[in-house]
């Protein structure tokens, strides 16, 4: 199972077994922990993964005594992800539809291994050490299973056309990330577009954004920010969201041309 995924029929076997001894519900621990019922029942199934403080928070409600959180350290050891993000990654491995615009750098599901590995570096503070620069690179190599998933989601991306020339880890490295995009852009269920300089008129001005058709055919988008992630879910923000995306894309570059333009930037590198 991946990363943030992965649950413990063990720990949720103990879980429950504080819980039903306290006489508390599902429903009113959730609440403790700020989990849904049903959240509560994949963990407690070994579904889902105790994300976030609920060991903590719950063998503190329980009265476990401390046991909760030691299972916890032993079934699922060092969190390589923020909880945020092994959440998000929770719904995009199950998405139907995964579209995503950025400013910055080339999305993760995206990137390879050296291009990963530059962007980690970048993060100089707090510093990461060796270690988990590694083990963030691999999760984040583990993403581009989606493309390659039965059936096949549909996924595009509009990227700024700044994140093509941005030679993070140096030009050998850019290079082999642009020929990956080119390599990745040749799929037929994956669309990507860039954003050219000399737009006079912008729609995405607010910042990235990453939207997904969930496997419950519903719509869901995720934005993320220094101190965290999050997803947004009311309306009229969710539509909002997807409709700036359509604008977004009807201003960019269409896949063609980008194409075209990503190829030129690998071979002048």
């Amino acid at each position: 199972m991946h990363q943030g995924e992965r649950g413990s029929e063990t720990f949720g076997a103990l879980l429950r077994f504080y819980r039903e001894r306290a006489g508390i519900t599902q429903e009113a621990l959730g609440t403790h922990v700020q989990y849904s019922k049903s959240q509560m029942a994949m963990v407690e199934r070994g579904e889902r993964a105790p994300r976030g403080r609920l060991a903590e928070l719950a063998d503190q409600f329980l009265g476990a005594q401390g046991a909760l959180v030691l299972l916890a350290e032993k079934e699922f050891g060092h969190r390589v992800l923020p909880a945020w993000t092994e959440d998000y990654l929770a719904e995009e491995r199950k998405a139907v539809g995964i579209h995503a615009y950025q400013t910055l750098v080339i999305p993760g599901s995206l990137q390879t291994a050296a291009y990963a590995r530059a962007v980690y570096n970048s993060n100089c503070y707090p510093s990461l050490d060796d270690d988990e620069v590694e083990a963030r690179v691999a999760a984040r190599l583990e993403r581009g299973e989606m493309f390659h998933r039965k059936p096949p989601p549909s996924i595009s991306y509009v990227l700024e056309q700044s994140l093509l020339t941005r030679p993070l880890g140096g030009p050998p490295v850019l290079k082999e990330q642009l020929r990956h995009l080119l390599e990745l852009g040749r799929l037929r269920h994956v669309e990507l577009q860039v954003m050219p300089h000399g737009r006079h008129v912008h729609a995405g001005l607010t910042g990235p954004m990453i939207l997904l058709d969930t496997d419950m055919r519903r719509q869901l988008a995720y934005v993320e920010a220094p101190s965290g992630g999050y997803f947004v879910t009311e309306q009229p923000a969710l539509s909002n969201l997807f409709g700036k995306y359509g604008i977004l894309r009807a201003q960019a570059l269409t896949p063609e041309e980008s194409a075209t333009l990503i190829e030129k930037g690998a071979r002048d590198l």
